[in-house]
């Protein structure tokens, strides 16, 4: 199976959109015609067009005075419900259709460290070297979506740097491999309203 990745940004650096070439889960119909299938590609019904399909737009905060500190990001996965980080919900029974809200993540608010005189995250030993690029992702669910302040707290992506041009990447469900490495892609653009 193959993936595509687009992503784009604007001008300055702090939006970017996430396309995937085959239509979500939900889009997707199989077809039921025998004489339309093909060995080893995926049928898809002519009414779903192929191409682009927007499945997350990550905002960075613009950092105009280029002050120090961790960036500022917020994910929404257009192809994920905010009713995946529910308590109690995991792979085997969570939802095939996007129906409502879309999940929203957010970076984890790091805290000074008052010795080592930085911002820091608890990446529990898998990332090593101070970086900007470093974050964890975490659920940014309004209260009325029942979503308990532990699912809120509990880290659905991280990315951080080990050592020189080598990062680690962390991910669990609802998020996919492609969906995290997009995601963390978008932190390595260099446009200066973003550092």
């Amino acid at each position: 199976m193959a993936f595509w990745i687009s992503t784009r940004s604007n001008f300055l650096g702090t939006k970017f959109t996430v396309c995937d070439g085959e239509p979500p889960h939900d889009a997707a119909v199989s077809s039921s015609n025998r004489s339309n299938r093909r060995i080893h590609s995926r049928q898809v019904s002519p009414r779903v067009p192929a191409g682009n399909y927007n499945i997350a737009t990550i905002s960075y905060e613009l950092n105009i005075l280029r002050t120090r500190g961790p960036r500022r990001m917020r994910c929404t996965m257009h192809s994920i419900p905010v009713s995946s980080v529910r308590e109690g919900l995991d792979e085997s029974n969570a939802p095939v259709r996007i129906n409502g809200e879309p999940l929203i993540l957010k970076n984890k608010a790091p805290r000074w460290h008052e010795q080592l005189q930085c911002w820091c995250l608890n990446f529990r030993g898998r990332v090593t070297v101070a970086s900007v690029k470093n974050f964890q992702l975490v659920a940014a669910a309004d209260p009325s979506r029942h979503v308990s302040p532990a699912e809120q707290e509990k880290v659905v992506l991280q990315f951080g740097k080990i050592g020189k041009d080598i990062f680690t990447m962390d991910y669990q469900y609802p998020l996919s491999a492609f969906q995290a490495f997009a995601i963390c892609l978008t932190s390595f653009d260099t446009k200066p309203a973003c550092e």
